[in-house]
């Protein structure tokens, strides 16, 4: 009985993963008709092997990074100070808007509207245009700190829900037990918050990789600005644009995958937190 049972279970799964397969096939056999069928009327040459050399070159036993390598390394490190700059603004701002200050609450509400209800582009235009010759800072940090402003407004409502799910019970505790406000936030509040927090901020971080791509209007050389310059160059605009695709895609399933371990690895080990 049981065997019998084991081997339905077994055809079950094996016919679900074998359709699963055909679906992706067709999928993929349908993307490849319409890139084949697009590139045969537009008369294009694929030159794939011209690519390499965009990303890394190997000359006489030395390893030379290409441009789009170049522009990846730019890209990262935009992402990585906006990424800390817009966590810090995020907190600060999600704790602003929860505290009983009238003006802390007003600054806090104020930021968050203009910049969520405002471009992205427009913003980075008028801090390149505006702000940086008068607070004379680089285009890099003007393209960090508009991406900061940006990803921090978001960031900082996320945050702000996290808070807010933590039972009140825990805040009336905590205040009873003597900690201030600023000590139940640290000690109490966010460590119990955090697993609430993680997903919502992972999709911020990936939602900033991408728009990163936007300081190439403002003449940075990132991994975007890089592909338009090698495009300009040699005309290879699908193949280039297919790389910086792929290229972007990569680092997102990488930051993603990474959250995802740490996320699983911190929930195993059970965080030890002040409950009450």
């Amino acid at each position: 009985m049981i065997p019998s049972l084991i081997r339905k279970f077994h055809k079950v799964i094996l016919s679900r993963n074998l359709w699963d397969i055909i679906k992706f096939l067709i999928i993929l056999g349908i993307i490849y008709w319409i890139i084949s069928t697009g590139s045969d009327k537009l008369n294009y040459n694929w030159q794939w092997y011209r690519v390499k050399q965009f990303l890394y070159t190997f000359d006489q036993g030395s390893f030379t990074v290409g441009p789009l390598l170049q522009g990846l390394w730019v890209t990262l490190k935009i992402t990585f100070f906006s990424l800390f700059l817009a966590l810090a603004l995020g907190l600060t701002t999600s704790i602003f808007r929860l505290s009983n200050s009238m003006v802390a609450g007003l600054v806090a509400r104020t930021y968050v509207e203009v910049i969520r209800n405002t471009p992205l582009l427009i913003q980075l235009l008028f801090n390149y245009f505006v702000l940086s010759p008068i607070l004379g800072i680089s285009p890099f940090m003007t393209a960090v700190l508009t991406l900061s402003l940006f990803e921090g407004a978001y960031a900082s409502e996320i945050i702000r829900a996290g808070i807010q799910s933590i039972d009140k019970g825990q805040w009336e505790a905590a205040q009873s037990s003597g900690l201030n406000r600023m000590q139940t936030y640290f000690y109490i509040i966010i460590p119990q918050a955090y697993r609430f927090l993680v997903p919502p901020l992972t999709n911020q971080s990936v939602s900033l990789v991408k728009d990163s791509a936007l300081v190439s209007t403002i003449a940075i050389y990132d991994l975007t600005m890089q592909g338009q310059v090698i495009i300009s160059n040699t005309f290879l605009t699908f193949e280039i644009w297919f790389t910086v695709a792929a290229i972007y895609l990569a680092v997102a399933l990488i930051i993603t995958l990474v959250v995802s371990i740490l996320e699983k690895r911190l929930q195993g080990k059970k965080v030890p937190v002040k409950t009450f």
